[in-house]
């Protein structure tokens, strides 16, 4: 068994006097889809924010590919995250103002492939996301469900070695919300993509490999079994 790509130590962090993690831990390695689930306000998308490195936690240590997240300057954790971290946010988080095609391509633009390969890349996986026929479309001429898949295809064009998804499902119907998660989780499994996906539905949860469950800023993992 490959050892944890990224991983957290008794992680503590509080909003003024509210903790919203209390020593929370969790690990997940290479190709494994872990759901971290609790109920609102247990401190679930709070510990996704420290394992990206977009909150720093009070206490506690988080590594990633056998280094400390807080050994890195902001400028590294940001590299981190166009590069080897993808994102999939509730409502899709696409620029309104681009085509699907330029927002899939978007993070390899910012990190300097020039156009053309950029966007030979996004159609690539607009069509493996089953929606390259929106690509010279703006996210406000699509729908939902064909929004969010773009919103995966841009997450995952750069090749990241984790995926973060927040409640990616949450503003879709079940019938869409179960192909993303499909098309997600198969895509993520075959380029070896950790991904950490932060839900509330079992349904969605039932796609994971193991779940971490948040409770009062707690966590306790817990194997899946079918």
């Amino acid at each position: 068994m490959t050892d944890p790509i990224l991983s957290a130590t008794r992680l503590r962090k509080s909003y003024g006097p509210t903790p919203a993690l209390d020593g929370a831990d969790f690990s997940i390695r290479p190709g494994e889809v872990v759901a971290v689930m609790g109920p609102s306000g247990s401190g679930k998308s709070t510990l996704l924010h420290c394992l990206a490195g977009i909150v720093t936690p009070d206490a506690g240590r988080v590594m990633y590919d056998g280094r400390a997240m807080s050994a890195l300057s902001d400028a590294g954790r940001s590299r981190l995250r166009r590069g080897d971290f993808g994102f999939v946010f509730q409502f899709g988080r696409l620029a309104p103002e681009l085509t699907c095609l330029e927002n899939t391509a978007l993070p390899l633009r910012l990190n300097g492939v020039k156009r053309k390969e950029a966007e030979r890349r996004a159609v690539a996986w607009l069509e493996r996301l089953e929606v390259a026929d929106v690509a010279g479309k703006r996210p406000g001429e699509v729908s939902g469900g064909q929004g969010q898949r773009v919103a995966v295809a841009r997450a995952l064009v750069g090749e990241p070695r984790v995926v973060f998804a927040d409640e990616p499902t949450g503003a879709l119907d079940s019938l869409n919300g179960e192909r993303v998660m499909q098309l997600l989780t198969e895509a993520a499994r075959d380029t070896a993509a950790a991904v950490v996906l932060v839900t509330h539905e079992t349904r969605v949860a039932a796609y994971s490999d193991r779940e971490v469950v948040v409770r009062d800023g707690k966590s306790c993992d817990t194997e899946r079994t079918a």
